[in-house]
């Protein structure tokens, strides 16, 4: 007779003589006679597909599969299913009752980014969910990740659509909780490029480096897609006696003699500073730049 027992499989990471295991555990009802358990490890092969690794049979409570890079390696979505059924009577079982998929490997957060040419700076942050073994006394406790940027939809050479706070960041092991076992942080930010160019598209990869185990060596994180907003480019003019035509259009002018602040952003550290001198001669009293400071 099937009938569901509430095992409520998860699966959660473990070392286990500083190897990277898996572990999966259920509530054990309280029956007579008692329970043996079949736990059956799979991995997500292609999308809706799931292929065998592993398969116990046990009194315990859990079930351990290790992460060796062969088999089971990091960027694999692991499941367990479990199913209970009597010692006596084999052939008594219960339904089958599957985990919820675990990602075993580094994780990003957002998975995408949209951000603008505003100058603000995005927060990206970089877990592991598996925790980081030692391999051996001259390895530490961390991994390092190389971080570079790709335009996807650049056609010329020019400046580069998004900028990263760091090149290198180190994940360093720490206690798993709440799907992290390791975690760093970088800001990425849009570049402005004073141009008109439509909306682009970039991403942002990461490769571990440093690492001799092959369970890190073959494992290369998925890649960032960030989307950069376009915004429309203000333009200021100040030319020949001075001539001055603001941001909105406002024109004017200025001939006087001195050093004139030019612009000030009122929502960051930049302004402009212009220097003018006589350039008009006895007849006409007339200015004309002639040094400019910008911070």
């Amino acid at each position: 007779k099937l009938t569901s027992l509430a095992l409520q499989p998860a699966i959660t990471p473990e070392l286990v003589h500083g190897r990277v295991h898996l572990k999966c555990s259920y509530s054990r009802p309280s029956a007579k006679p008692p329970l043996q358990y079949l736990v059956v490890w799979s991995r997500l092969s292609t999308p809706g597909k799931k292929e065998q690794i592993q398969r116990d049979t046990t009194p315990q409570s859990f079930s351990y599969v290790e992460m060796n890079g062969r088999n089971l390696g990091l960027g694999d979505t692991v499941f367990c299913t479990v199913t209970a059924f009597s010692r006596d009577a084999s052939e008594q079982q219960s339904l089958p009752e599957e985990s919820k998929g675990f990602y075993a490997g580094i994780k990003f957060l957002p998975e995408t980014l949209q951000i603008a040419e505003d100058g603000k700076e995005h927060v990206l942050t970089i877990l592991s969910t598996v925790p980081i073994a030692c391999p051996g006394q001259d390895d530490p406790c961390k991994i390092t990740l190389q971080l570079s940027t790709e335009d996807l939809d650049r056609q010329l050479p020019g400046p580069p659509n998004i900028a990263l706070s760091a090149c290198q960041v180190d994940l360093l092991r720490a206690p798993c909780a709440e799907s992290s076992c390791a975690a760093a942080a970088v800001t990425v930010t849009a570049v402005t490029d004073f141009a008109q160019d439509g909306n682009r598209v970039s991403r942002i990869r990461a490769e571990t480096v440093g690492r001799r185990d092959l369970l890190w060596r073959a494992y290369t994180p998925k890649d960032v897609k960030v989307t950069v907003r376009d915004l429309p480019t203000g333009n200021c003019y100040s030319f020949t006696d001075p001539h001055i035509i603001t941001f909105d259009g406002w024109r004017y002018d200025n001939y006087k003699i001195g050093t004139f602040l030019l612009c000030r952003s009122t929502s960051r550290a930049f302004e402009v500073h212009v220097r003018q001198w006589d350039c008009g001669g006895h007849r006409s009293a007339t200015a004309c730049n002639c040094g400019v400071a910008a911070r």
